[in-house]
C-alpha cells in the first residue's frame, strides 16, 4: 500500500470493538465511529527491521500504516480527531473508500492530504532515521518546511501562531475596507501593521 515496500507488509486488524474498550469512549462516540467506519487494518510497519536503510530515530522507532475503511467518502472532524489522538503511537492513517484515499497523521495537529485515487497514493519515505522520516512525512502532508533552528514541534507551533495573526490580519482588513470613517479607518489600518510587524519579525 501507498507504494511501500513488500517488506514493510502487515496484515493485522484492529478491531474496533477492541479500540472502545481500551479508550473507554462515550456509547455516543462509539455510534457516531460506527456509522462511518467499517473496519481498521495494520497494514504496513515502517521499522529498521523492515526498512534496513532507516535507522531507528532517537525518539522514534517504527512508524504504523493504518487503513481506515470508510462507509462513505469521508469522515467527519470530530471522529478523525478523536481516532488519531487516541493512540500514543506514530500512524499514517490512510483513510479509504472505494478507489480513493486520503492520507492523516497527528503530530500536536492534524495534517491530512487531498482524497486522490488509492492507485496514485505514495508514502514516500525520505531521511537517514525514524525521526526524520516522521518529519518529511508531517512537512509532507502539511506542505511546510522546518527551519533549521527549529524542531517539528517547535515549528508547528510557530506555524499555528502565524495562521492566528494572518486570520486577525483579514478580519480586520475586511472591517477596514467597510469602515466610512476616516478616523476609525486609521485606528484599524494602524492595528493592521502591527501586526503585520509581528508577523514578520520587524518588532
Amino acid at each position: 500500500m501507498l507504494g511501500l515496500s513488500q517488506s514493510t507488509e502487515v496484515r493485522r486488524s484492529l478491531p474496533k470493538a477492541q479500540l472502545y474498550r481500551q479508550l473507554d469512549w462515550k456509547p455516543a462516540w462509539r455510534d457516531a465511529f460506527d456509522s462511518e467506519v467499517s473496519r481498521l487494518d495494520f497494514v504496513n510497519w515502517i521499522a529498521p527491521k523492515t526498512v534496513p536503510a532507516i535507522a531507528a530515530g532517537v525518539e522514534i522507532k517504527e512508524i504504523f500504516v493504518v487503513e481506515v475503511m470508510l462507509k462513505q467518502p469521508t469522515i467527519s472532524n470530530d471522529n478523525l480527531l478523536r481516532l488519531v489522538k487516541s493512540i500514543p503511537q506514530r500512524i499514517v492513517w490512510a483513510l479509504t473508500f472505494e478507489d480513493k484515499v486520503q492520507l492523516a497523521a497527528w503530530h500536536s495537529h492534524l495534517f491530512t492530504s487531498e482524497r486522490i485515487d488509492a492507485a496514485e497514493a505514495s508514502l514516500p519515505l525520505n531521511g537517514f532515521d525514524l525521526d526524520a522520516t516522521w518529519q518529511n512525512i508531517i512537512c509532507t502532508l502539511g506542505e511546510f518546511v522546518v527551519e533549521a533552528d527549529k524542531s517539528l514541534t517547535e515549528q508547528i507551533k510557530v506555524n499555528e501562531e502565524q495562521a492566528r495573526l494572518q486570520a486577525q490580519i483579514d478580519r480586520l482588513d475586511r472591517q477596514m475596507r467597510a469602515e466610512r470613517q476616516p478616523r476609525r479607518k486609521n485606528e484599524l489600518f494602524k492595528q493592521i501593521q502591527k501586526l503585520k510587524g509581528v508577523l514578520y519579525g520587524k518588532n
